[in-house]
């Protein structure tokens, strides 16, 4: 049976992980075998402790100082054994019930990359906080001048892959700039990236979001970088 991995890295995330977590076990996997692998990346609000417990059942890795979501996502990405990936926040930003939609084009062999888009459900206007969605946005149209791609959310957690894909690219960036460097490396790799419709609830800094303005900047930057380098 194939089977998918489910990596999501966790920063001071202990009042939204095991309602995420349980959200995850019930999803629909398309048929396939799934494995939850959770990276803790030096968490400072309990989540730790939290992990630890999780840890007699589910394959936890924990950083020893803080490196960011990138430097997560590297880290379950080298232990993934899953013939597909997905990368899951640990917030309740995105909800797993739309792994169905994401995988079925994995599995069919119709794409490399799945990106759930954020921006082809409607319905997810009312839960964007503005100056968000005009970052988004503006990050999106950036992405498809400078790669002629045709894109509508760059900056979606919501990636699914084939894991030999996701494997042979070497990331570097430790922060969110994650996004926009595997953006841009598939772009330049000529793979095949589809995007498919999914829910979105998004949440502001005083309900634990992390990403702000200077993430902005370094998202610019990376993805002005790797379109002139490797």
């Amino acid at each position: 049976m194939q089977k998918v991995s489910i990596i999501i890295p966790v920063y001071n995330e202990k009042n939204t992980l095991k309602l995420l977590l349980e959200k995850v076990i019930s999803a629909d996997f398309s048929g396939l075998d799934k494995e939850i692998i959770m990276v803790d990346d030096c968490s400072t609000d309990g989540t730790t402790e939290i992990l630890k417990e999780l840890s007699k059942e589910y394959k936890v890795l924990f950083h020893e100082k803080n490196q960011g979501k990138g430097a997560a996502i590297r880290t379950a990405v080298k232990e993934a054994t899953g013939d597909f990936i997905v990368i899951q926040d640990a917030d309740l930003e995105y909800l797993p019930n739309d792994y169905d939609k994401l995988l079925p084009l994995l599995i069919n062999d119709e794409a490399d990359v799945v990106y759930g888009s954020r921006f082809r459900n409607w319905e997810n206007d009312k839960n964007f906080i503005l100056k968000n969605k005009i970052a988004n946005k503006f990050l999106t149209l950036l992405t498809n001048i400078l790669y002629g791609a045709k894109i509508t959310d760059m900056e979606t957690c919501y990636k699914a892959f084939k894991r030999e894909f996701l494997q042979s690219i070497n990331i570097k960036s430790n922060r969110f700039d994650f996004e926009p460097e595997i953006t841009a490396k598939i772009m330049k790799r000529k793979a095949r990236l589809k995007e498919v419709s999914i829910s979105y609830i998004g949440r502001g800094h005083e309900e634990g979001k992390k990403i702000n303005w200077k993430d902005g900047i370094h998202a610019i930057l990376t993805l002005i970088k790797y379109r002139f380098t490797d």
